[in-house]
Order: C-alpha cells, then sequence, then structure tokens
C-alpha cells in the first residue's frame, strides 16, 4: 500500500512538529535564558528585546500581550518593521535598507541608560543583517548578558552584512534556535521552484513562550510573582482591569530607570 502524499497543509503542520522537537531539545539553554532574564527582573531592571523586520512578531509575543508581565522593553523601530505599505513612502525596500545602516543601533540605544544587571534579547533569522548585530555588540559591551534567537541553519548559509563578517550570535553569551529550514520557507508545491510557508515564527514563538514560563517560575520561586496580564474571562472583568492597570504602572515604573541617569559620565552599576 502506497502512502498517500500530504497535503500541503498537512506538510506545514508536521514540520511545526519538529520545531516543536527542536525546541524541547534546547530546555537546557532555555532554563540558562530563563536564568539571566529572571536575574534582572529581581535586580529591578530590565530585559531588553529586539528585532527587526518580521522578528518584531517574537517581541510583541513576549510584552505586553495576555499571558505576558512586565520586566520587558520591546524596543521596536517602526522605519525597521513597519511593512503594509510595502512600496511607496514607509515601503519595504526603504526598511530592508534600513536595518543595514551602521550606526543606526547606536543612535536607537542612546536613548536608554543601560546597565550590567539588564540583559537582552536579540532575534534575527539570518543574523546576519548589520542592525541587530550592532545592537547586540552594544549592549554585550555595556557587559550585559545577551541572548541571540536565530535559525541556525538559515544563519550558517547566510553571508553577515556586517563588513567585519560578524553575526549575531558572534555577540550572545548564548544562542537560541527556531529550528527554521534555509530560507525558512518549508512547504515544497509541485510545480512551484520556490517553497512557501515560513517556520521561524512559529519556532520562534514557542522559544520565547517557553522562556516566560520559566521566568515567570523563577520570579514566583523567589517570592516576586509577576502581575500577569489576564482576561477577564478567567479572573472576572474588575480582576481583569485591575491586573492591565497594575502591570503597566510597573511597566512605567521600571521603563523610569531607563532615563533617569541618561547621558551623565559616571558608569551604571
Amino acid at each position: 500500500m502506497t502512502t498517500p502524499t500530504p497535503s500541503p497543509a498537512q506538510d506545514y503542520l508536521q514540520k511545526c512538529r519538529g520545531l516543536r522537537d527542536a525546541a524541547l531539545a534546547q530546555l537546557p539553554a532555555i532554563n540558562q535564558a530563563a536564568d539571566f532574564f529572571a536575574a534582572s527582573i529581581l535586580a529591578g531592571r530590565m530585559v531588553h528585546l529586539f528585532g527587526s523586520g518580521h522578528s518584531r512578531i517574537l517581541v510583541e509575543e513576549i510584552w505586553p500581550r495576555y499571558g505576558s508581565f512586565p520586566g520587558f522593553n520591546p524596543i521596536v523601530e517602526l522605519s525597521l518593521t513597519f511593512h503594509n505599505n510595502v512600496v511607496g513612502a514607509n515601503g519595504q525596500r526603504q526598511a530592508m535598507f534600513l536595518e543595514n545602516v551602521t550606526g543606526l543601533a547606536d543612535r536607537i540605544l542612546r536613548n536608554f541608560d543601560l546597565a550590567p544587571a539588564d540583559s537582552a534579547l536579540i532575534i534575527s533569522s539570518s543574523g546576519c543583517n548589520r542592525v541587530p548585530i550592532e545592537i547586540a555588540e552594544a549592549f554585550h559591551r555595556t557587559g550585559m548578558k545577551v541572548v541571540a534567537l536565530i535559525s541556525q541553519q538559515h544563519s550558517n548559509a547566510s553571508q553577515s552584512r556586517d563588513p567585519r563578517g560578524k553575526k549575531l550570535q558572534d555577540f550572545a553569551h548564548l544562542t537560541l534556535d527556531t529550528g527554521a529550514p534555509v530560507g525558512d520557507a518549508m512547504v515544497h508545491i509541485p510545480n512551484l521552484p520556490t517553497p512557501v510557508s515560513p517556520g521561524s515564527t512559529v519556532g520562534g514563538c514557542l522559544i520565547v513562550n517557553a522562556l516566560k514560563a520559566e521566568i515567570a517560575n523563577r520570579l514566583t520561586q523567589a517570592g516576586h510573582p509577576p502581575t500577569v496580564l489576564t482576561a477577564a474571562n478567567i479572573v472576572g472583568q474588575q480582576q481583569a482591569t485591575q491586573l492591565f492597570e497594575s502591570a503597566y504602572d510597573q511597566h512605567a515604573r521600571n521603563l523610569a530607570k531607563l532615563y533617569e541617569n541618561l547621558g551623565k559620565s559616571e558608569p551604571r552599576e
């Protein structure tokens, strides 16, 4: 009996099981990253999140949304991530150009008073664009723990846009892998020469939500359970509103620390 050929949708979903298996295989690294990030939050500092292009999706997956909590600083530059117009003003060509402009990373980070007690998660499927690389390099130079989230196979097959040949993972203390293949797209259609349906977002979401669960567990065990954004149909409308307001207020207080010493010359501790 011949095995029926899976439909394109079945093929994609089966490959997503592989992304899950790849995430499970990285549990030790996920736990190490959770240690870094929980330590920053418990110290009253923040975990900086950065992604250009479609990697911004994973930044927004972490905070703020249901099932998430304060402690994260999502750095999302619209000039690098706004894809809706595609062409014309604010189009995709400009965004793809800007994410390889040397020096833009320093201009972005000039807005924040960084400290070694902070930590960072930098997301880039290829790990080869200049802005994410330079963001990671600047964070690393500050002394904080830096975690890279890339698609390892895709990155290995890609050429860095950095003139030194550096990649994002070169400035990370720890590298996590979305599990996506070279080129990201995972499904081959008969008579279509190029594959469709990327996997890095699915694999990345598995990784970052696993991280979120481990961080929440560490904060709770340390006696500082996080204030989690929770739906009204779970806790009731009054409690849900209170949780949202409290979480947003806490985020504002955390964020204020990133501005209070901005521009002062003395080193941060």
